[in-house]
Protein backbone atom coordinates (compact mmCIF):
# COMPACT_ATOMS: atom_id res chain seq x y z
CA UNK A 1 0.00 0.00 0.00
CA UNK A 2 1.48 3.33 -0.67
CA UNK A 3 1.59 6.23 1.93
CA UNK A 4 -1.00 8.90 1.25
CA UNK A 5 0.94 12.29 1.05
CA UNK A 6 -1.33 15.67 1.69
CA UNK A 7 0.64 18.71 1.74
CA UNK A 8 -0.36 21.74 3.76
CA UNK A 9 -2.23 24.18 1.12
CA UNK A 10 -2.84 26.79 3.75
CA UNK A 11 -1.22 30.02 4.45
CA UNK A 12 -1.27 32.66 7.16
CA UNK A 13 -2.11 35.88 5.75
CA UNK A 14 -2.45 37.38 2.47
CA UNK A 15 -0.29 34.91 -0.36
CA UNK A 16 2.48 37.49 -1.65
CA UNK A 17 3.74 37.57 -5.11
CA UNK A 18 7.12 36.21 -4.01
CA UNK A 19 5.95 33.16 -2.93
CA UNK A 20 3.44 33.02 -6.73
CA UNK A 21 6.65 33.68 -8.34
CA UNK A 22 8.46 30.90 -6.55
CA UNK A 23 5.89 28.26 -7.20
CA UNK A 24 5.58 29.37 -11.09
CA UNK A 25 9.77 29.34 -11.26
CA UNK A 26 9.87 25.33 -9.63
CA UNK A 27 7.62 24.48 -12.42
CA UNK A 28 9.33 26.36 -15.47
CA UNK A 29 12.34 24.33 -14.30
CA UNK A 30 10.67 21.35 -15.93
CA UNK A 31 11.05 21.57 -19.78
CA UNK A 32 7.88 18.99 -20.49
CA UNK A 33 5.85 21.88 -19.22
CA UNK A 34 4.23 23.70 -21.75
CA UNK A 35 1.51 25.26 -20.21
CA UNK A 36 0.63 27.51 -16.89
CA UNK A 37 -3.18 28.26 -16.07
CA UNK A 38 -2.88 30.17 -13.01
CA UNK A 39 -5.93 32.12 -11.41
CA UNK A 40 -6.01 34.36 -8.09
CA UNK A 41 -8.43 35.25 -5.70
CA UNK A 42 -8.17 38.92 -4.32
CA UNK A 43 -10.58 40.25 -1.69
CA UNK A 44 -13.02 42.85 -2.70
CA UNK A 45 -13.80 45.31 -1.28
CA UNK A 46 -17.58 45.11 -1.74
CA UNK A 47 -20.31 46.83 -0.27
CA UNK A 48 -22.11 45.26 3.03
CA UNK A 49 -24.71 46.77 4.86
CA UNK A 50 -23.66 50.15 4.03
CA UNK A 51 -19.94 49.95 4.61
CA UNK A 52 -17.10 48.52 2.58
CA UNK A 53 -15.44 45.47 3.39
CA UNK A 54 -12.20 46.24 4.55
CA UNK A 55 -10.71 42.56 5.30
CA UNK A 56 -11.48 38.47 5.61
CA UNK A 57 -10.62 36.85 8.11
CA UNK A 58 -10.52 33.11 6.86
CA UNK A 59 -11.31 29.98 9.30
CA UNK A 60 -11.05 26.52 8.18
CA UNK A 61 -11.19 23.18 9.85
CA UNK A 62 -7.53 21.89 8.67
CA UNK A 63 -7.81 18.15 8.78
CA UNK A 64 -10.94 17.66 6.82
CA UNK A 65 -9.74 20.24 4.62
CA UNK A 66 -6.77 18.63 3.40
CA UNK A 67 -8.54 15.34 3.19
CA UNK A 68 -11.03 16.90 0.85
CA UNK A 69 -8.42 18.56 -1.06
CA UNK A 70 -6.22 15.01 -1.49
CA UNK A 71 -9.91 14.04 -3.00
CA UNK A 72 -10.17 16.72 -5.55
CA UNK A 73 -5.81 16.26 -6.83
CA UNK A 74 -6.65 12.34 -7.37
CA UNK A 75 -9.61 13.17 -9.03
CA UNK A 76 -8.36 16.53 -11.28
CA UNK A 77 -4.97 13.66 -11.36
CA UNK A 78 -7.01 11.23 -13.24
CA UNK A 79 -9.19 13.10 -15.25
CA UNK A 80 -6.79 15.87 -16.43
CA UNK A 81 -3.00 14.96 -17.95
CA UNK A 82 -1.32 17.26 -15.70
CA UNK A 83 2.64 17.82 -14.15
CA UNK A 84 1.01 19.56 -11.30
CA UNK A 85 -1.17 20.94 -9.31
CA UNK A 86 -0.42 23.90 -6.40
CA UNK A 87 -3.57 24.82 -4.43
CA UNK A 88 -2.84 27.56 -2.06
CA UNK A 89 -5.51 29.39 0.44
CA UNK A 90 -4.87 32.13 3.25
CA UNK A 91 -6.23 31.60 6.72
CA UNK A 92 -6.61 34.66 9.05
CA UNK A 93 -7.06 38.14 7.87
CA UNK A 94 -6.41 39.18 4.16
CA UNK A 95 -7.23 42.88 2.90
CA UNK A 96 -9.07 44.46 0.40
CA UNK A 97 -6.79 44.09 -2.64
CA UNK A 98 -4.44 41.36 -1.39
CA UNK A 99 -4.47 37.73 -2.98
CA UNK A 100 -6.29 35.20 -0.90
CA UNK A 101 -6.33 31.80 -2.95
CA UNK A 102 -3.74 30.71 -5.57
CA UNK A 103 -3.84 27.84 -8.07
CA UNK A 104 -1.37 26.75 -10.67
CA UNK A 105 -2.68 23.59 -13.09
CA UNK A 106 0.42 22.81 -15.27
CA UNK A 107 0.72 20.76 -18.11
CA UNK A 108 2.10 19.34 -21.27
CA UNK A 109 -0.49 21.43 -23.06
CA UNK A 110 -2.88 24.65 -22.60
CA UNK A 111 -6.46 23.02 -22.86
CA UNK A 112 -5.64 20.57 -20.19
CA UNK A 113 -3.85 23.35 -18.16
CA UNK A 114 -6.73 25.60 -17.91
CA UNK A 115 -9.64 23.05 -18.00
CA UNK A 116 -7.86 21.68 -14.79
CA UNK A 117 -7.58 25.02 -13.18
CA UNK A 118 -10.85 26.36 -13.61
CA UNK A 119 -12.31 22.63 -12.38
CA UNK A 120 -10.26 23.05 -9.33
CA UNK A 121 -11.08 26.90 -8.57
CA UNK A 122 -14.64 26.07 -8.50
CA UNK A 123 -14.72 22.32 -6.43
CA UNK A 124 -12.18 24.16 -3.50
CA UNK A 125 -14.70 27.23 -3.42
CA UNK A 126 -17.68 24.50 -3.11
CA UNK A 127 -16.35 21.49 -1.45
CA UNK A 128 -13.32 22.66 1.43
CA UNK A 129 -14.53 24.05 5.08
CA UNK A 130 -13.25 27.60 4.57
CA UNK A 131 -15.16 29.80 6.34
CA UNK A 132 -14.48 33.81 5.44
CA UNK A 133 -15.87 35.96 7.93
CA UNK A 134 -16.32 39.80 6.37
CA UNK A 135 -14.83 43.26 8.29
CA UNK A 136 -16.29 46.05 7.39
CA UNK A 137 -14.83 49.58 7.70
CA UNK A 138 -17.59 50.61 10.08
CA UNK A 139 -16.02 47.87 12.22
CA UNK A 140 -18.97 45.44 11.95
CA UNK A 141 -18.44 41.92 11.03
CA UNK A 142 -20.89 39.57 8.68
CA UNK A 143 -20.20 36.07 7.49
CA UNK A 144 -19.08 35.58 3.49
CA UNK A 145 -21.11 33.68 1.43
CA UNK A 146 -19.23 32.40 -1.83
CA UNK A 147 -21.59 32.74 -5.30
Amino acid sequence: MTEKIINNIFIEGPISGEFIAGIIHLHSLHTAIGAHSIFLGQVRSDEADGSRVAAIEYTTHAEIALEKLHEIQVALFEKYHMTGLNIFHSTGKVRAGEICFFVLAVSTHRAEAIAACSEAVERVKSELPVWGKLILENQTIQWKENN
